[in-house]
């Protein structure tokens, strides 16, 4: 996070917002496809995935490992190395501020036979990794943390040791705390490096995309309910051919002009290509409990056979409601924009179960707290989550983003209704995951500007 913001938005109160757009590729998804490409034998071709600065961090963490990868026009291209073909970056894996990238690669480098460093921003470097690199090092993985603001918890630079020869990672039966993809994915990615079966029980099941491409691709993993199964000694390839995937448009950067949308009288947009798996489709099911009009109409499958359709909403009056348990876990990204439509519901809206929210860009649930209370929205914060008061009147408000691109995103959803000018510093932290972000709201029709201070 930088300590003078480089870009700005300028947001007023804007009419009707009307029209069809995308949005850029899944991050999650991306990151996963440049993963398991890089792992093939042969040049995959990867189409829709993002130009945000997370997807970039993982394309430039394998160019530094020997993996070969292509940018065109209509493609990325990534020269898969196999399993055992990756080589010992020259330096630092700079994860810039994707938690996604530092998470994932804790896993698949945990089995190498080669050390590696990782760090990150100023951001990153406060987030917690404990949760990852504590069952890695319980399957034998060389793994060190750095300590930080929190005793007993391990943060960035990480440092990965190597696999002697004759070693390697144990098999692992491990019941998680706390529903989380990225470890669950890690642990997954370092099982196929692994001499027996990582076995993974979620108190609920998050985000299943490395499930799903690895089904895809013929490992040996099996799922039920909120368990899965890697088992590498079962008879398999040791590896996979190249692919051809589509990355299908991220739903947590959908949510922004869906929500738009859903707040600004007499709108109607629809957002094409929609990842609809259903890990990821808690704010979509929300949005219907909550009274919105919300239809889909399906589109194909996308990477690793993710579902995926044209959304629209259209304006109609929203009533507030509580929010927690498994639904947050499959909109826990959505969250911040999710406030955004609380300050204009009516009545009470209540958000639970996301602690989570605490440990990410910023702390999500004191920094839209305070967003809030910048646009006037009656709002009481709490350890986990927050009880937002609906349908006061909203004023301008200025609102620095403190380094989070979805902080940002969710104060300009306010500035569309507010009386007044809304300035929002620290927009470059959008940068992140939805390059953009103006021009898409501007072509819906949004009074929306970016400037350089």
């Amino acid at each position: 996070m930088s300590s003078a913001p480089t870009k700005r938005y300028r947001v007023r109160r804007s009419g009707p917002l009307n029209g069809s757009v995308r949005v850029p590729g899944d991050k999650s998804i991306g990151h996963r496809s440049l993963i398991f490409g890089a792992l093939g034998r042969g040049v995959s071709h990867i189409t829709g995935l993002s130009e945000g600065l997370d997807n970039a961090a993982t394309r430039q963490a394998f160019r530094s490992m020997g993996v070969v990868v292509e940018s065109t026009d209509e493609a990325t291209l990534v020269h898969g190395v196999g399993l055992r073909g990756l080589q010992m970056p020259p330096g630092l894996i700079d994860c810039g501020n994707s938690g996604t990238t530092m998470r994932l690669l804790a896993g698949l480098l945990s089995g190498q036979r080669f050390g590696t460093r990782m760090t990150g921003d100023e951001s990153l470097t406060r987030r917690p990794m404990g949760r990852v690199i504590k069952p890695l090092r319980a399957r034998g993985a060389h793994i060190a943390g750095t300590a930080g603001a929190k005793p007993e918890e391990l943060y960035p630079p990480i440092s990965i040791a190597p696999l002697v020869e004759g070693e390697a990672l144990k098999g692992i039966e491990y019941s998680m705390p706390v529903a989380s993809a990225q470890v669950k994915s890690a642990l997954l990615l370092s099982g196929l490096y692994a001499s027996g079966p990582t076995a993974i029980e979620e108190p609920v099941l998050s985000r299943d995309h490395t499930e799903r491409m690895m089904l895809a691709l013929g490992v040996p993993v099996q799922t039920a309910g909120a368990s899965v199964l890697l088992d590498p000694n079962l008879e398999w390839a040791g590896g996979w051919e190249p692919f051809e995937w589509h990355v299908p448009g991220d739903p947590s950067s959908a949510a922004f002009p869906l929500l738009a949308a859903a707040m600004v009288p007499g709108s109607q947009v629809s957002v094409e290509d929609v990842c609809i798996n259903p890990t990821r489709t808690g704010l979509l099911d929300w949005l219907r409990l909550l009274g919105a009009r919300i239809s889909h109409r399906p589109s194909g499958h996308g990477a690793g056979d993710e579902p995926m359709a044209e959304i629209t909403v259209t304006h109609a009056a929203i009533r507030g409601s509580v929010a927690g348990g498994e639904l947050i876990v499959r909109m826990i990204d959505e969250i911040p924009a999710v406030c955004a439509l609380a300050a204009v519901s009516k009545g009470r809206t209540e958000i639970r179960d996301a602690a989570e929210l605490r440990v990410k860009e910023s702390d999500r649930i004191a920094t839209m707290a305070h967003v809030l209370g910048a646009f006037g929205v009656p709002c009481e914060e709490l350890p986990d989550g927050l009880i937002i008061t609906g349908g006061a009147p909203l004023h301008g408000a200025q609102i620095e983003s403190r380094g989070d691109h979805r902080i940002a995103m969710s104060a300009a959803l306010l500035g569309l209704l507010a009386d007044g000018e809304s300035v929002i510093d620290g927009a470059e932290a959008v940068d992140t995951s939805f390059p953009g972000f103006v021009s898409l709201l501007r072509s819906l029709g949004a009074d929306i500007t970016e400037e350089t201070p």
